[in-house]
């Protein structure tokens, strides 16, 4: 896969503005959507600092949407429902990504949200009745993301209920280099990937770490 257009919704935070260099790094056309222009501009001038060569640019959501082939979204989730529905026309049946994990940090706690429709990915799905929605890239560290010209350790789990858009995806994660991809099955699965976050943000408080998911007992390169 080459030359695709990717818009990253919420492109301006740390783990869709990693995610953007390392696919700005695999040749990919990059867009980064935010409500502000100015602030998506300041995220195209960091990727190109990372990717000299990097094909990017910034722009508001609504304009940002209709340019890609593939949408990211990589939003805080208390902004989820709302940005979603504000983007439903524009979305239409693209493929869509969503990387978001419905967390809280109140009180010093990492603790994740209960969502109605199961999942952050589901209700995306729910929002966005034509599109093809597909969960994925929740566990690579953002910090890793950007060091471009290190590979990235771990594995990304993809689920969704559209075969073709999760091979698409699948596809795309590995990429990055260092990066295999699995098939995580249905959509409904999304929930256990976007919890599990849950788990390796305290690991990280804990150990001072920088971890990533790594599935032990499937063969590098098996597809099924």
């Amino acid at each position: 896969m080459s030359g695709k257009a990717l818009v990253f919704i919420g492109g301006t935070g740390p783990e869709g503005l990693g995610l953007a260099a390392r696919f700005a790094t695999a040749g990919h056309e990059i867009v980064i959507g935010s409500r502000s222009p100015e602030r998506a501009q300041q995220v195209v001038e960091k990727i190109r600092a990372r990717v000299p060569e990097a094909r990017a640019t910034g722009m508001v959501n609504e304009e940002a949407v209709p340019r890609g082939d593939i949408v990211f979204v990589t939003i805080p989730f208390v902004g989820h429902r709302d940005t979603l529905k504000a983007l439903a026309s524009a979305l239409g049946a693209k493929l869509v990504v969503d990387v978001v994990s419905p967390l809280s940090f109140e009180g010093g706690k990492i603790t994740a949200i209960a969502v109605p429709e199961g999942s952050a990915a589901e209700q995306a799905q729910a929002l966005l009745p034509q599109a093809q929605v597909v969960a994925g890239f929740h566990h690579l560290d953002a910090s890793g993301l950007m060091r471009v010209e290190r590979p990235v350790e771990g594995d990304v789990i993809v689920c969704g209920d559209h075969q073709g858009a999760k091979d698409t995806v699948m596809a795309l994660a590995e990429e990055i280099e260092g990066v295999r991809a699995l098939d995580g099955g249905p959509l409904a699965n999304s929930r256990h990937l976007e919890e599990f976050t849950v788990v390796l943000l305290n690991l990280n408080k804990t150990y001072k770490a920088h971890s990533s998911v790594s599935i032990a007992g499937i063969p590098f390169g098996r597809k099924g």
